[in-house]
């Protein structure tokens, strides 16, 4: 079977403004929105996660954003099953799927597909990879697999345990198992890059009405619920020390964004090696991107 791809991508490191221009062209083009971040995924954390508003999901059906419960865990595995059974829905019933989201890697997969041979999870490895600190987690990377440690996130908990678990699995380095990055193609979409003060504004804009909103007891609500993969959504780990009365609201907030920051300039280094997206400024972000559904589906 064909692997289905979406008619057209928005990536961009968090607070870009991926929603309103992802918006603006599904109600441009009669499209659908299909998510691609990690923590979107998730029910219970809306504001946490800046999931699109009510106002916003009605103004274009969304799939993939806010319908996983908490204490289930997701890979890219996972996520590119769930993905592709949306792209084929939505072309089927001749809609233009958008795939939308900051998560580099679920793109990635979805556009060249999974490395080969891969061993499916260990759960009782996994868990046990999990309970350990981060820097151990890295150090044992590098003596199993340097290159991987040299290429990867290293300050993203859930790669470094899922190389980890690969090479303890099949006995192989992680990076042994490749696939296909080359892409013979024009772009397919863009990734948006504001400069580095305006995201920087941005990212402060959100956190401060994240508070005001109620995020602190949305995660407060949360915590007893929260599996692997949602335990690292970004912000979690400030907001739960507030809600703790370990930090004062301004310290948390300022933790929130610097965290939130350093999030967003990884994004920032990995869409800028993805040559199936199109850099642009947020000005210029509906408009290119529009043109490119102009020559393709719309």
């Amino acid at each position: 079977m064909v692997r289905p791809l979406p008619g057209l991508i928005i990536g961009g490191p968090t607070a870009s403004g991926k929603t309103e221009v992802a918006l603006a062209i599904a109600e441009a083009c009669g499209g659908e929105i299909v998510g691609a971040d990690a923590f979107q995924l998730y029910e219970g954390l809306p504001i946490l996660t800046a999931q699109p508003s009510a106002e916003q999901q009605s103004r274009a059906p969304h799939h993939l954003v806010g319908n996983c419960a908490l204490h289930e865990s997701m890979d890219v595995s996972r996520y590119v099953q769930l993905a592709q059974e949306s792209l084929r829905d939505i072309t089927h019933r001749g809609r233009v799927p958008i795939l939308v989201g900051g998560t580099g890697l679920y793109i990635r997969s979805l556009l060249f597909g999974l490395a080969q041979g891969l061993p499916g999870p260990d759960p009782a490895l996994r868990q046990e990879l999990e309970s350990q600190p981060l820097a151990l987690l890295q150090e044992k990377l590098r003596a199993l697999d340097p290159l991987s440690a040299a290429q990867m996130d290293l300050l993203n908990p859930r790669r470094v345990i899922r190389a980890l678990e690969v090479c303890l699995v099949s006995g192989r380095p992680f990076s042994s198992f490749k696939h296909s990055t080359a892409w013979n193609a024009p772009p397919i979409g863009v990734w948006i890059r504001p400069a580095r003060p305006e995201l920087r504004e941005r990212i402060a804009t959100r956190t401060r009405q994240m508070f005001e909103q109620g995020v602190e007891e949305e995660v407060r609500m949360a915590l007893p619920k929260l599996g692997p993969t949602a335990s690292q959504v970004i912000g979690l780990r400030p907001v739960a020390a507030r809600i703790e009365g370990r930090c004062s609201l301004e310290e948390a907030s300022e933790a929130m964004q610097l965290a939130t920051r350093q999030y967003a300039k990884r994004q920032e280094t990995w869409f800028a090696k993805e040559s199936a997206l199109q850099a642009v400024t947020p000005g210029d972000a509906v408009e290119t991107a529009l043109r490119f559904l102009r020559h393709s589906v719309c």
